[in-house]
């Protein structure tokens, strides 16, 4: 199910007009302005040109028709068929001009939003649903793009097709004109009413399939779970339930567009019936020439395409424009610096010696509250040069949090962490992640080949060498069976791999690069007891040139390290050896012990901190 928290209306933009909204476009758009504005005017001048039919009939009937000159008629069908191929071929000039400058612009905008969304920081990506963030990169592009193609050039076609044709009229016969402008002002109240209401619809609707994109990528995604666990009418009826809404919006919207249709084509026909009526009995009075009312009615008529299209344009405009606050809501967004940050890069370095350190660290989660407690408080850590460090604790106690904070995959919110005595947050990012591999518990792996996804965690300069040292050592050696070996496509997420494969191809990612420092999150937690026994001891010859830190869950995952670090309700509880730990920390014993969770340790941790805890700090 789509996450329920995640934002669907920036307030910001709550009381921003529709023009103004869309003039966000506009740095978009300049690059191609010549040939839009040429395209603009190439449609004016095509739309116009259907005007001059009125005056051509006007001059045939009250000429040639009237005297008898056959000539006269041949002469002036011959003037209409050319004027309809010259209008047929401006128009095709229009939407050759258009074409390829609307492509780049659609191209330049997902584009921009696909690298903004890699800056984007981890808890940004937490709190937005992933159907949200691709409606907003395919169907939202896509109607900015039929917005920029379409409605925004006919808005300007028809609005000056409109005043020229009312010119004409008023010049034909002023009394009709006024006639057929009478509508003008209940036309205007009526759009302005309903623009409002459907604005929000409009919105909502855009919102909605965001949520049905999000249920069916889910879906698609979890297609393993759902059939295991036979859940597939629960997910049908989901479907069902959002389809169902989204129906029921769509709705909403068609009967606003009905009540603004009924406005703007009752009232111009009711118009166009009156000026009708008084035009005839003007002519059999002698008032009005018969050509002039043809003409008149030519024009009026001519009019009702650009007239009744305001409806439907104004709709499309409301759409493109919520489809453009949609997509700036994302790129206005905070990404992450690139550099360092200003505050803490003019900070002195705290003093310390190498490795990796934890000065007084403590993390909050953005959106939590401000009596929520720390997820991890007053972490003072120091894993040495060249030293292996397991991180070990209960469900909850904060592992993971932490090891996401060395990358910088999140921010600190009090204390620092160094590397070799640098401050982290004073590094340029890239710089700092080329210093710093990790290993996620869940393996993640891309729509690539094997040796790809592995050579992801390593320079470009890394090759096939380094590739299968890294395969080595994660005992990857099941690459060779597969049909192209490391040329392999894995297929979407790696899901044609079994857990163990996708986490060792998630080891070697880790170890390719060959990084000074090394993360890993329980990295062999999905492996056999006797493939993790091959991994660890292809792994100790890795760790030793490498300062790392390991979540550990298994003691044989723990004797990997050289000393052990307790982690207990976001704090250090303990540090020392395996063997200390076991000896002095009940809460240490109880969860290397394997023994029923649910159980408590039989001694509570002392509060004061070990000799090897005051060492370690």
């Amino acid at each position: 199910m789509p996450k329920s928290d995640a934002p669907h209306k920036d307030p910001s933009t709550k009381d921003r007009s529709t023009v103004r909204t869309l003039l966000r476009l506009w740095p978009y758009v300049r690059p191609v302005r010549t040939r839009l504005i040429t395209a603009a005017f190439v449609a004016i001048v095509a739309s116009c040109t259907g005007l001059v039919f009125p005056l051509v009939l006007k001059w045939m009937v009250d000429g040639p028709v009237a005297d008898g000159d056959p000539a006269g008629v041949w002469l002036g069908a011959l003037v209409l068929l050319l004027l309809g191929v010259a209008e047929a071929l401006l128009f095709g000039l229009r939407r050759w001009l258009v074409a390829r400058p609307l492509a780049s612009v659609e191209a330049a905008m997902r584009a921009d939003l696909f690298r903004h969304l890699q800056r984007l920081p981890v808890s940004f990506h937490d709190r937005w649903a992933s159907g949200q963030l691709l409606s907003r990169g395919t169907t939202d592009l896509m109607l900015l793009r039929m917005f920029l193609a379409f409605p925004l050039t006919f808005l300007l076609v028809n609005g000056a097709t409109i005043v020229v044709g009312v010119i004409i009229l008023l010049g034909q016969d002023f009394t009709l004109g006024l006639v057929l402008l009478a509508p003008v002002a209940p036309m205007v109240i009526a759009c302005a009413y309903y623009e409002g209401r459907y604005t929000a619809v409009a919105r909502q609707a855009q919102d909605q399939v965001g949520d049905l994109t999000t249920v069916v990528e889910e879906s698609v995604l979890g297609v393993r779970i759902i059939k295991g666990f036979g859940r597939h009418r629960s997910q049908a009826r989901a479907f069902r339930e959002l389809s169902r809404t989204l129906r029921g919006t769509e709705l909403a919207k068609a009967r606003i567009l009905a009540s603004i249709y009924a406005v703007i084509m009752a009232l111009p026909e009711a118009a166009i019936g009156a000026a009708l009526v008084l035009g005839t009995v003007r002519v059999s009075d002698g008032d009005l020439s018969t050509g002039t009312l043809v003409a008149f009615l030519s024009t009026a008529l001519a009019l009702r395409w650009p007239v009744e299209s305001i409806g439907f344009l104004l709709a499309m405009s409301q759409e493109s424009a919520t489809a453009t606050e949609r997509y700036f809501e994302v790129m206005d967004a905070e990404p992450e610096a690139a550099g360092p940050r200003t505050a803490d890069a003019e900070a002195p370095a705290p003093d310390g010696g190498g490795g990796l350190q934890f000065h007084g660290v403590e993390f909050r989660y953005p959106d939590a509250g401000p009596e929520t407690p720390a997820v991890l408080a007053h972490i003072d850590l120091h894993v040495r040069p060249g030293e292996t460090m397991a991180l070990v604790g209960a469900t909850g106690s904060g592992k993971t949090t932490l090891t996401a904070l060395v990358p910088r995959l999140h921010e600190v919110t009090g204390g620092r962490i160094t590397l070799d005595g640098e401050d982290i947050t004073a590094m340029d990012r890239e710089h700092l992640r080329t210093l710093v591999a990790v290993a996620f518990e869940e393996p993640t792996l891309f729509s690539a080949t094997v040796g790809e996804n592995v050579l992801m965690g390593a320079e470009k300069t890394a090759g096939e060498a380094e590739l299968t040292r890294a395969l080595e050592v994660a005992q990857a050696d099941f690459t060779r069976a597969l049909p192209q070996g490391t040329g392999t496509q894995v297929g979407e997420q790696g899901l044609s791999l079994s857990g163990g494969q996708r986490q060792r191809l998630a080891l070697a990612r880790a170890v390719v690069g060959s990084p000074r420092f090394l993360v890993l999150d329980d990295p062999l937690s999905a492996l056999d007891v006797h493939t993790e026994a091959l991994v660890e001891a292809a792994l100790r010859r890795v760790l030793a040139d490498t300062t790392a830190l390991v979540v550990a869950h298994r003691p044989s995952t723990v004797q990997l390290a050289d000393r052990v670090a307790l982690l207990s309700g976001g704090r250090v509880a303990a540090v020392g050896t395996h063997q200390e730990l076991l000896r002095d920390n009940a809460e240490y014993a109880w969860l290397m012990s394997g023994a029923d969770t649910t159980a408590e340790p039989t001694a509570e941790p002392s509060a004061e901190p070990t000799a090897a805890e005051e060492a370690a700090r």
